[in-house]
């Protein structure tokens, strides 16, 4: 059966047609759903609606008019602001799927829209997007973070199987802390690995991302499987020497690294000892040389 074809199709409106709403709702498209309508403002925002929603953009009241199912995917922050502005105005959401794409965000958030009539789901993937065209395909296998009223799942479930996805419940409580543990993860690390190679840049190497990407393949592999117990390198070997020789050399070169490289080597320390890795007296050493005792 072709995807157009499918019973149940839904007429789909993205309020936010930007790097996420334009691939989730290429996404939905590809599943059999009909884009209908998508509002915009930036430049990038109008040619992702043209070019993968395949619709203009136009106001977000219109949009909501349009579609069954409604979404959400504009900056955590803004949302707030979004969902109470389309309750306010009298936009006819009676019956309607609203879906937010937001981490961060529960329920809750939606509340004006459900007591006007609409359909809260909370929908996450996690997922990192750039804006490039691998955007879409890479929504391929992947979780999404989800919560629902009870008699909502099965409709939330659907459209994320749909989409190609693999839906993990979280408690509507328990949405800052997913989020930060995700955000944590893929955003720091980024960030760490930057760094890293603007340091080797900094001493001749021509090409770090060569020298960094088997190593960091290894260890992502090894805490994926093994989790702390994949650690390795000085702070787990209880090298306090060479931990010392970093933090001066990094005080010299780079010192805002420097504090960030402190900050984690003593939570390492921490995982480390409690998880057995790393004897008590190394332990002490090492946060010696890192400026100080952090465990009473």
């Amino acid at each position: 059966m072709d995807a157009g074809d499918r019973p149940a199709r839904l007429a789909v409106g993205v309020v936010g047609a930007g790097k996420v709403g334009s691939a989730l709702g290429a996404a939905l498209a590809q599943a059999g759903h009909r884009i209908v309508a998508a509002s915009g403002v930036s430049d990038s925002s109008q040619r992702w609606a043209a070019e993968r929603l395949g619709v203009a953009t136009s106001r977000p009241e219109d949009v909501v008019a349009a579609g069954e199912l409604i979404l959400l995917t504009v900056p955590d922050d803004a949302l707030p602001g979004l969902v109470a502005g389309l309750a306010a105005t009298g936009a006819d959401l009676r019956g309607k799927l609203v879906v937010h794409a937001s981490g961060a965000y529960g329920l809750a958030v939606l509340d004006p829209a459900a007591r006007a009539g609409a359909l809260p789901l909370a929908l996450h993937p996690v997922m990192t997007f750039t804006g490039r065209d691998d955007d879409i395909n890479r929504l391929t296998g992947i979780s999404y973070g989800v919560t629902a009223p009870d008699p909502l799942r099965p409709i939330a479930e659907a459209l994320v199987i749909e989409m190609g996805g693999e839906p993990v419940w979280i408690a509507d409580a328990d949405r800052p802390l997913y989020h930060a543990a995700l955000a944590g993860a893929a955003n720091h690390m980024v960030t760490l690995i930057a760094e890293s190679s603007e340091l080797l840049e900094g001493i001749g190497v021509e090409h770090p991302g060569r020298m960094l990407g088997p190593l960091l393949g290894a260890a992502l592999d090894n805490v994926l499987r093994l989790g702390i117990a994949g650690l390795t390198g000085p702070v787990v070997r209880g090298d306090a020497g060479t931990v010392r020789k970093h933090v001066d050399a990094l005080i010299l070169a780079a010192p805002e690294a420097a504090d960030a490289y402190i900050a984690l080597a003593r939570l390492t320390a921490d995982r480390a000892l409690a998880a057995g890795l790393l004897k008590p007296e190394e332990a002490e050493r090492l946060l010696d040389a890192l400026g100080g005792n952090i465990w009473t």
